[in-house]
């Protein structure tokens, strides 16, 4: 028989009393019991309908609070953040292949070219062709690393350029994983990889203003990548084996 899920406040399981309330209040965030922006009750309601001490359910909001599910406004309460955790996405994110990850960095990349030949400025255009020519190719580098952030920087660049402020944002948080993925996919050699003449194209169209060109450019950039994906059948889940993404926050945009 299948293990149910608590899903009251009344039902504590005998583990772990903080892991047990993480739970519970979990599950009335995910449950729609608490909508987001919606004030959570005190910790004092909390531990008394929970029959646990207010140490305990503090301790699990701290834990919540950090995964970005609640929010702890000093002096104000407690405020259900999201009913996502970023975490768990990360996780899948992480576990995604390669052919899923070009796919989803060439959607991002591909729509901020576009709202970046839209919203362009001369120093906008000056700061592309400067981390561009300090993007190189890969053999310009000492090591990967300072290529892989070198291109990272000059892409993220360009979702800056977008004034689009959610998917500069969307960029810059995923910019660790892109990173680890990028570094893995160069440590295959039979893998085409982007090339610089591809790079300046898109530059040049987003200084000229054309979307469309840009667009077009951006996308033919990863094209020949992800069918490479496709046709070597490379779209297992790598976190199935010995592989896992290393992510690093050492990436600054």
């Amino acid at each position: 028989m299948k293990p149910t899920r608590p899903t009251t406040l009344s039902q504590v399981p005998r583990r772990s009393l903080v892991d047990s309330t993480i739970d519970l209040i979990r599950a009335q965030i995910e449950g729609g019991v608490w909508q987001v922006g919606e004030k959570i009750p005190k910790e004092d309601v909390l531990a008394e309908r929970l029959r646990v001490g207010r140490n305990t359910v503090r301790e699990a909001i701290r834990a919540l609070s950090y995964t970005q599910l609640l929010e702890v406004r000093q002096g104000d309460g407690t405020y259900v953040r999201s009913n996502i955790e970023p975490a768990e996405i990360m996780r899948h994110i992480r576990g995604a292949s390669l052919r899923e990850h070009f796919e989803l960095r060439a959607m991002f990349e591909t729509n901020s070219a576009r709202l970046a030949a839209h919203h362009r400025s001369e120093e906008d255009i000056a700061l592309l062709r400067l981390l561009l020519k300090q993007r190189g190719e890969e053999q310009d580098h000492t090591d990967r690393a300072t290529f892989v952030d070198a291109d990272i920087e000059f892409h993220g660049a360009i979702a800056r350029m977008s004034s689009n402020a959610v998917l500069a944002e969307l960029y810059r948080y995923f910019s660790p994983t892109m990173r680890a993925y990028m570094l893995f996919a160069l440590s295959q050699r039979d893998l085409p990889m982007p090339s610089l003449d591809l790079h300046e194209a898109i530059v040049d169209a987003i200084a000229r203003g054309d979307a469309e060109a840009a667009e077009t450019a951006r996308r033919a950039l990863s094209t020949p990548l992800i069918i490479a994906l496709e046709s070597k059948d490379r779209s297992m889940k790598y976190l199935s084996m010995d592989w896992k993404p290393s992510v690093s926050r050492r990436t600054k945009l």
